[in-house]
């Protein structure tokens, strides 16, 4: 086994184009560094519909230049076994550790297997990316992105030519030919021969974003703005002043690329702490809202003043149904669609104004496919409020409109707050919560999923379990997927290993009917204690 292990090591060195990593597998060669070598090479980074993420470093087990010119080329012989090996292949990417290193490599691959290839002129939000696919009519799209994965992570999301994220059998079939990759040697990448684009893309983007906001509309509503080390600054400073709206004050500290993400410990506004500097900046400007982008920009934060001089994260779910709401009130027609793991809120929002719904699995690879899209969000601060620009998450239109909908509200001497307050009365208060545990040993997310498939919970924090569905038979509407769903009196509970983390994740929503405004304090203090109830029994049942 050692021996078979060096063998693979040095075959995979000998080809290995990078010089950083070729001295991180040559170190632990001549350290003779068993452990980490097994780690490195236990087996090769699965292709999915997520496509490739992880830790960078040298191995199949690593994002490296080697792993991603075996992915570019299987994209390519993907795309030429279906007829499309003279089309054109848009390439974006962020600002992380070897994003321009794997974007160009990735031009090199497409330019040799005969596509025509074209890279974005610097890094920029994945949206604009998205959007580019579909205005340039490529056959497929690549970003280099690790989105808000800490700064070792870096990875690689593909794009098929309706300009959504990659959906089974795509993924598998990829896969495949990514496997049959047998040498670099074998992958032609010449030197040149790729265009890179100039800012016309970047301008038709966000000419495009003009048609998130109402001709008219007020445009009054101050920011505070966080790029979080990542691309979004240029982008949402241009997006906002074609708009008219006031400049975002910007947090200074984060404004610009930074792959070492050096003031946060994870660069997501969900995780605790990524949003300190948002605040302080935001207790000196004073704003009527605080926006946070997460680094592809993808992903769309906002909080907002708690009426006690301090400040309060909206939910991801909070934000989908202000936004719902807004879009309504606009007189938007078509489909309202959500992940399973969204509140149930949008349903109802949409249900009364007489709109379509659907519920997908999770992800925007999901609800971009959705028939007739007018809007889609996921409680992962993922919304998607322009699905004919940008067929995906979109956290520069998403943050345009939020704004719009802070400067209608402001104009009525109102906030973001009250008309949350004036949904709760309407559809009854949707409380939701996440239990999210990260693990270092995988074997713990697997061990609670066969827990509770072994035995399902028949009640939970008091509450019976009305219906148990495991998700991985599928249903009538949706495809297989590895999750639990429990319908109980009044909630409802979703368990489901991360795609993209090593996560277990467990959505928890309570329906507490609210008679008046009067009623909303102790409805929302009968919803946190069932939630917390709830949080309590289940990591309990999964043995978490």
């Amino acid at each position: 086994m050692q021996d078979t292990l060096i063998a693979r090591a040095q075959a995979w060195l000998a080809e290995d184009p990078d010089p950083d990593t070729r001295a991180e597998l040559s170190a632990l060669l001549e350290a003779g560094d068993e452990a980490a070598l097994a780690e490195r090479f236990a087996g090769t980074l699965q292709f999915g519909t997520a496509g490739l993420r992880g830790e960078l470093g040298a191995g199949p087990m690593r994002m490296n230049r080697s792993v991603v010119i075996r992915a570019a080329a299987g994209l390519a012989a993907y795309l030429r076994a279906r007829g499309q090996g003279d089309g054109l292949v848009v390439i974006g990417y962020d600002a992380r550790y070897k994003s321009a290193d794997f974007a160009r490599d990735t031009a090199a691959v497409m330019t040799g297997a005969g596509l025509r290839a074209a890279v974005l002129p610097r890094p920029l939000p994945t949206p604009v990316l998205a959007f580019a696919v579909r205005h340039l009519g490529a056959v497929a799209g690549v970003e280099v992105t690790a989105s808000h994965n800490p700064p070792r992570d870096n990875g690689y999301k593909v794009y098929l030519g309706d300009g959504s994220q990659i959906v089974p059998p795509a993924d598998a079939e990829i896969a495949a030919e990514i496997a049959a990759v047998r040498s670099l040697a074998d992958v032609p990448r010449p030197e040149s021969g790729w265009e890179v684009l100039d800012d016309a893309v970047l301008e038709a983007y966000l000419a495009r974003t003009d048609a998130v906001l109402a001709p008219g509309s007020p445009r009054t509503a101050r920011t505070v703005y966080t790029a979080m080390h990542g691309v979004g600054k240029e982008v949402v400073l241009a997006a906002f002043a074609r708009a008219g709206f006031p400049e975002p004050v910007l947090v200074a500290e984060q404004a610009e690329p930074d792959p070492a993400f050096p003031t946060v410990a994870f660069p997501n506004p969900e995780e605790p702490g990524a949003m300190d500097l948002a605040f302080a900046a935001a207790r000196k400007a004073e704003p009527d809202l605080v926006i946070a982008n997460d680094p592809d920009a993808d992903r769309c934060a906002v909080a907002v003043p708690d009426g006690s001089g301090d400040w309060r994260m909206l939910r991801g779910d909070e934000v989908g149904a202000l936004l719902a709401a807004h879009l309504v009130a606009r007189g938007a027609r078509g489909t309202f669609a959500e992940s399973i793991v969204s509140s149930s809120l949008l349903g109802r929002i949409a249900g009364k104004a007489g709109l379509g719904h659907e519920e997908t699995l999770t992800g925007f690879k999901w609800i971009s496919r959705v028939e007739g899209l007018r809007y889609g969000y996921e409680e992962a601060l993922g919304y998607c409020v322009d699905p004919e620009g940008v067929r995906d998450k979109d956290g520069v239109t998403a943050a345009l409109a939020i704004t719009e909908l802070a400067s209608v509200l402001k104009e009525q001497g109102r906030t973001l707050l009250d008309l949350l307050d004036d949904l709760a009365v309407e559809h009854g208060l949707h409380a939701t919560d996440q239990l999210s545990v990260r693990v270092a040993d995988l074997s713990v997310i697997s061990d609670a999923m066969r827990r509770l498939r072994g035995t399902p919970p028949t009640r939970l924090a008091g509450l019976a379990v009305t219906r148990a569905e495991d998700l991985t038979e599928g249903t009538e509407t949706l495809p297989p997927t590895d999750g639990l769903r429990y319908t109980l009196d009044g909630a409802r509970i979703i368990v489901r290993p991360s795609g993209t983390e090593p996560k277990l994740k467990c959505y928890l929503e309570v329906v507490v009917p609210v008679p008046d405004a009067a009623a909303l304090p102790s409805a929302r203090a009968e919803a946190r204690r069932t939630l917390d109830s709830l949080r309590t029994a289940l990591a309990e049942a999964a043995g978490l």
